[in-house]
Parts: structure tokens; sequence; C-alpha cells
């Protein structure tokens, strides 16, 4: 469950390192936001030659989190950080490639993209 304020790892090759939930989207009162939902992020670090600088705001999809969050069949899963993918203003990839896993449930917002580039879904 990810909210305002909480740093995130970016796990595309966009240039980004890490960025700050500064927004949920997708409802005005939402406090918390989990797997497959819109963020509006700022970025905190980034790489020296890059294009996206410190400061820039994107949109971004959450890919994985640390608090477990249950599936439908009865399983619950978690991962060792809370990473996403940055998107720009007509929610497609900024990013050519995506590190490391990221969970089934994306299937279920749209995003085909993402799963082809993913190396593998959990």
């Amino acid at each position: 469950m990810i909210q305002e304020q909480t740093l995130l790892k970016i796990i595309d090759n966009s240039g980004a390192r890490v960025a700050k939930c500064i927004k949920i989207l997708k409802g005005s009162k939402k406090i918390y936001a989990k797997i497959g939902d819109l963020i509006k992020v700022v970025v905190k670090n980034s790489n020296i030659n890059s294009k996206i600088k410190k400061g820039q705001i994107f949109k971004a999809i959450i890919v994985r989190t640390k608090f477990p969050f249950k599936r439908n069949d009865g399983t619950s899963l978690s991962f060792n950080d809370n990473a996403i993918i940055l998107l720009n203003n007509q929610n497609q990839m900024i990013g050519t490639r995506v590190f490391g896993v990221l969970a089934k449930e994306i299937k279920n917002v749209y995003f085909n993209k993402l799963i082809s580039l993913s190396n593998e879904l959990v």
C-alpha cells in the first residue's frame, strides 16, 4: 500500500532511480494505492546523462509493493521493495525496458506493453 510521500524505486531504463509519490489518481479521497494503480510522482534521483531530471513530475504505475496483498485463490504475495514504472501524459511508458519481476495483477489494468517487456510475471 502506497500513500503520499512514499519513496519508490523506478525499475525501467528511463534514467530516473528514485521518486516520491505526491498524489494518488483515480479517486479524490483515496488514501492508499495498490498494485496496478496510477499515481503522480516527482523524481528525486536520476542518472547524470538522462533526459529525466530531478524535480520533474510524471505519472507512474505501481508494479511491486512491500505490503502483502491477497489474491483470489487465497495466497498472499509481497516483494522486497516498492517499485514503479514511469508513464507520460498519454499513459505510455517512457522507458523501453523493465528490470525485475512484475505481479500478474498488472494484466488487469490494460498495460499490455508492460507484460511483454517484463522478465517474469509472479
